[in-house]
């Protein structure tokens, strides 16, 4: 069985399962041989240039696991007979990690202490804090669930939104009135065509003065302009580790809005991850092998 794999690590840990035949293809190379042949592909996380074109030549593709839990890349080119699995659950403790990290980053202003500790300049002075605050969590999915159990000890209150209702989760429809009431809004959502730009100006206005928008969804989720706008004004602050454009360009002018912590996409890159993805990906190809049922299969939007 054929398979592409991003990295000699998940190669490694396929390398005994019988009749997989591992080729390592992280997208910055070459493509190698018998593309045609190649019956799994597990993509590396930095998107290959042309996943379209790489996609229509695989004609005896039958499964792609990718390593993240978007699939927004590959869903619109996937061929007939193909499965598409996402990586749901392995990214979940560092990204929610993040997320608390950098709502209390930006509350407690760290940034601006750490620029004042390179001046060397002693700047006393009340700060924000993450206690008594409402974190409302736009996209109450796994890393959702993990991001609340990570605020346990923090003293807030967590709204839930998804695209549903359920018990104790808000639906999407409710987002401008619980807005208003958040001191974080977190951003979890996956990116849809129902998702696009929807932390749009509007979005933005029915925030409350002082409140912090923390993206670790994806960057086009958020209007990149209508969010330069309110954080010059100084009205908004956010917390960013996903840009639009991404990466982002030097001299944009989100680089230099004042309020806004930013990471080069970084939440998920940690050696917890790599260790769960590994995992997956030798129990996804066991269960292939198997004939048995996959896990994380993308049979809708997502």
């Amino acid at each position: 069985m054929k398979t592409w794999v991003p990295s000699d690590s998940v190669a490694d840990v396929l390398s005994d399962l019988p009749g997989v035949e591992c080729t390592v293809y992280d997208g910055t190379s070459s493509m190698p041989d018998g593309v045609e042949d190649v019956e799994v592909w597990i993509p590396p996380l930095i998107t290959v240039p042309d996943v379209a074109g790489t996609l229509g030549r695989m004609t005896s593709l039958r499964l792609v696991q990718t390593v993240t839990a978007g699939v927004e890349p590959y869903r619109p080119h996937m061929p007939e007979g193909a499965v598409l699995c996402n990586a749901r659950g392995v990214h979940d403790a560092g990204t929610a990690e993040w997320a608390v990290g950098a709502m209390i980053a930006v509350l407690r202003e760290f940034p601006g202490f750490t620029d004042a500790q390179r001046r060397g300049d002693w700047t006393y002075h009340h700060t924000g804090v993450l206690a008594d605050s409402t974190v409302l969590i736009v996209g109450y999915g796994s890393i959702g669930a993990a991001l609340e159990r990570r605020l346990e000890g923090f003293e807030v209150d967590v709204v839930r939104v998804a695209r549903s209702a359920r018990d104790g989760v808000h639906a999407m429809d409710e987002l401008p009135t619980l807005l208003s009431e958040a001191d974080v809004v977190v951003l979890l959502v996956p990116a849809t065509a129902a998702t696009a730009g929807m932390a749009d100006a509007a979005f933005l206005a029915r925030m409350k003065d002082g409140a912090v928008l923390v993206n670790a969804a994806r960057g086009g989720i958020v209007d990149t302009d209508a969010l330069i706008a309110e954080l010059k004004t100084g009205r908004l602050r956010a917390a960013l580790d996903v840009t639009a454009p991404e990466p982002l360009p030097e001299g944009h002018p989100l680089w230099s809005a004042p309020g806004v912590l930013i990471t080069p996409h970084v939440a998920g890159s940690t050696p917890a991850s790599e260790r769960r993805m590994l995992r997956l990906m030798r129990a996804q190809l066991e269960r292939y092998l198997a004939g048995g049922e996959l896990v994380n299969v993308i049979t809708d939007s997502y």
